[in-house]
């Protein structure tokens, strides 16, 4: 279920930092709603983006989420309720279809990052076709820790700040069972919190 890396990766992330380089920024506060258009799309570039869809009866849906220096926006959905929002302080620069026509090498790069996406999503809905909630949670903490984790003295440390509530929504459960099966998981020595409420993967886990 892990995502995995290749030197390629790398490569068009060199790339992302060229294009990005001498831009204006554009910065939003966590927790704000990032407005989206189908005449360009925006490019994180600190922080993180999550992206989502609300179906018929109001419920979030999660889609993934945009990590620095990939791209995210109306251009890439069909979905007329595709929703982002920063969860945490987030600086974003604006490319317009214009430039993206302009510049196949811009292009390619976009197009190596929609494949990311792809992935990710498949790997949601792989958790998401789980039948127990506690392989749900653990399986969404590994991919939590492939796509946002960092080093930490005890294990990984997932740099973005989740509620219990923010899990329960992604994985179709209720925020009490969350909390139930952290603190299971806590007691096992699979995961453990800093002083900021983030969790970090122990190692050996």
């Amino acid at each position: 279920m892990l995502l995995t890396y290749d030197r390629s990766t790398k490569n068009i992330s060199n790339m992302s930092e060229d294009f990005a380089e001498g831009r204006r920024l554009y910065y939003y506060d966590k927790g704000e709603e990032i407005p989206l258009s189908h005449q360009g799309v925006w490019q994180v570039y600190r922080g993180v983006i999550q992206l989502s869809r609300f179906n018929p009866n109001g419920e979030e849906v999660l889609l993934g989420w945009a990590m620095p220096l990939t791209y995210f926006g109306n251009w890439f959905s069909c979905l007329n309720t595709y929703y982002a929002k920063a969860l945490a302080d987030v600086y974003l620069n604006w490319y317009s279809l214009g430039e993206i026509d302009e510049s196949p090498l811009l292009a390619q790069n976009i197009l190596h990052q929609v494949v990311h996406r792809i992935r990710q999503t498949e790997a949601l809905l792989a958790i998401s076709g789980l039948r127990r909630v506690e392989e749900r949670l653990t399986e969404l903490l590994f991919l939590l820790k492939n796509e946002m984790g960092e080093p930490h003295p005890l294990g990984t440390r997932i740099k973005v700040r989740f509620t219990h509530q923010n899990l329960a929504n992604t994985i179709a459960t209720t925020r009490v069972t969350v909390t139930r099966l952290l603190g299971d998981f806590q007691r096992q020595g699979f995961v453990s919190m800093d002083n900021d409420r983030h969790i970090i993967l122990l190692h050996d886990k």
